[in-house]
């Protein structure tokens, strides 16, 4: 099983440069968060493998870090999986709980990059095939990242405006400029931006991590939005990530059920379905609590919190 790029050293130093401290405890990071009008923290590791945890060295870990627990969010188990059940076992065994809520999507689309151009677009849905070559024909072209400084603005502006149009979380401006300044001089970030005569209208920001492309935040524009150039985009995407010798695309998140039009996840989850990648489920998030008594509050104010943020969202 591959380790996620959440797991990455890379990822750690990121969240640290932010200032969230990230503690390598085996072979897993995990970032502590302080619990607000306390002396606690709550901890998170996403995407863990867990047959890497090593939960005794853990448990101490979190002591030391003043932890009432921590979330292993969205393991990187398929579920219906032989590996599924083994990691079921592996939660039950020590003593972890079902989450009661995922932070990251259940859902999510996988393409197998080292399949040929001929095979991935016929996979498509054939509205999507027609649409990449509709853009092309139309005059969208699609470009790497040419001057570091000026292009991440571009893609920030267009990340942060389809934001606000589509009601989601966006990240700040410092959030996504400290994972480019790590993930780029590493060589393992790339941006692709769609310009029609010059104008900059979609942009994704991708990363690419032990043979492993991934597309975690992108951004468009309404102008000329019949000219599918976000369309365009994924599929120069995907040719990208062959010429990199990455064998699949990880295309980030999607609704655990693409069908329920009542999931949040619903519209974006459309649009990656007509790639045609494979669509899978993860298994369960699980909490591994230290001190329950705290737990039980903090779960409670949590919920909460997350209700106010669905409200503020509308």
């Amino acid at each position: 099983m591959h380790k996620h790029i959440l797991q990455s050293d890379l990822w750690a130093q990121f969240k640290q440069n932010y200032g969230t401290p990230s503690i390598k405890s085996g072979n897993i990071w995990y970032t502590k968060h302080k619990i607000p009008f306390s002396s606690y923290y709550f901890a998170y590791s996403p995407r863990v493998n867990p047959e890497s945890i090593e939960f005794n060295k853990l448990r101490d870990s979190l002591k030391e870090n003043n932890c009432i627990g921590i979330q292993f969010d969205v393991p990187n188990v398929v579920k219906g999986t032989s590996e599924a059940e083994e990691a079921l076992n592996i939660f039950q065994e020590n003593g972890c709980i079902k989450s009661p809520r995922d932070e990251f999507a259940k859902g999510n689309f996988l393409i197998d990059l080292t399949k040929s151009d001929e095979e991935l677009l016929a996979e498509m849905h054939k509205k999507r095939r027609y649409n990449i070559k509709y853009a092309i024909k139309k005059g969208i072209t699609v470009r790497k990242v040419k001057d570091d400084i000026q292009d991440f603005e571009i893609f920030y502006s267009l990340y942060n405006s389809t934001g606000d149009r589509q009601k989601f979380f966006n990240r700040s401006y410092d959030y996504m400029k400290n994972i480019w300044e790590v993930f780029r001089p590493a060589g393992a970030a790339e941006i692709l931006i769609a310009e029609y005569e010059g104008k900059p209208l979609t942009a994704w920001l991708l990363f690419k991590y032990e043979n492993i492309l991934y597309y975690p935040y992108g951004g468009s524009s309404d102008e000329h939005k019949n000219l599918q150039h976000s369309c365009l985009t994924g599929w120069e995407a995907i040719r990208y990530g062959k010429q990199e010798k990455c064998i699949t695309f990880d295309l980030w998140g999607a609704a655990e059920n693409p069908g329920d039009t009542s999931d949040p996840y619903h519209g974006f989850t459309r649009f990656k379905e007509k790639y045609g990648g494979r669509h899978i489920t993860y298994i369960d998030s699980h909490d591994l609590v230290i001190n329950p008594s705290f737990y039980k509050i903090f779960v409670a104010a949590n919920q909460i919190r997350w209700k106010l943020l669905n409200v503020l969202k509308i």
